[in-house]
């Protein structure tokens, strides 16, 4: 039998990232360039909700600790990998100053993944086990159609589920056991 040669694909590049068309994320993991659309409304609610949540008690100290950057979408290049997670939070201990920069090599402490059909097996089967990879110690994922809340703390390099809530529960969870948030304001027909 003849020998045949496979011809291997070039490991992706941040060249690939940024020929990108417009509205389009581009991410790399594992040299692989995976592209999916600009999140649709729900989910940009779902995310946008939870950084205003966040943002005034943990990033500006307003009814809590303060000392976070809480970030919508920043652009992450962790090791070989480029990923934009929904949301990302760093202790100012973490990243003591605000990079002046198109994006940040630093692993963020806390990430959260809101999750959308045409992201979720990405979200899940790709870019939870490479935040496990990179250190950060929390990730949340949530999900706008189920309206439910997964949070999960790096021990030992796997993920322990440590909060599953639904609807209307009550949000008091590491990294941000400080405050307490009805999940509820994450849903577009239901503000609080």
């Amino acid at each position: 039998m003849p020998t045949q040669s496979l011809k291997k694909t070039p490991p992706a590049t941040y060249r690939d990232v940024l020929d990108a068309p417009p509205g389009i994320v581009a991410e790399i993991i594992r040299g692989t360039l995976h592209t999916h659309p600009r999140p649709a409304m729900r989910h940009a609610y779902a995310g946008s909700s939870l950084g205003y949540v966040l943002s005034g008690p943990f990033r500006f100290g307003r009814g809590g600790p303060g000392g976070w950057w809480i970030i919508d979408g920043p652009e992450l290049h962790l090791g070989s990998g480029v990923v934009v997670p929904d949301l990302a939070g760093w202790r100012r201990e973490t990243m003591p100053d605000y990079p002046d920069a198109a994006y940040c090599t630093i692993a963020p402490d806390w990430v959260c993944e809101v999750l959308s059909p045409a992201t979720r097996g990405f979200d899940l089967h790709e870019k939870r086990p490479f935040y496990a990879g990179e250190s950060v110690s929390h990730l949340w994922l949530v999900d706008p159609v189920e309206r439910e809340l997964e949070a999960f703390e790096l021990r030992e390099g796997h993920w322990l589920l440590i909060a599953a809530l639904k609807e209307d529960d009550q949000v008091n969870v590491r990294p941000f056991e400080a405050i307490t948030f009805s999940l509820a304001d994450l849903w577009p027909e239901t503000p609080g």
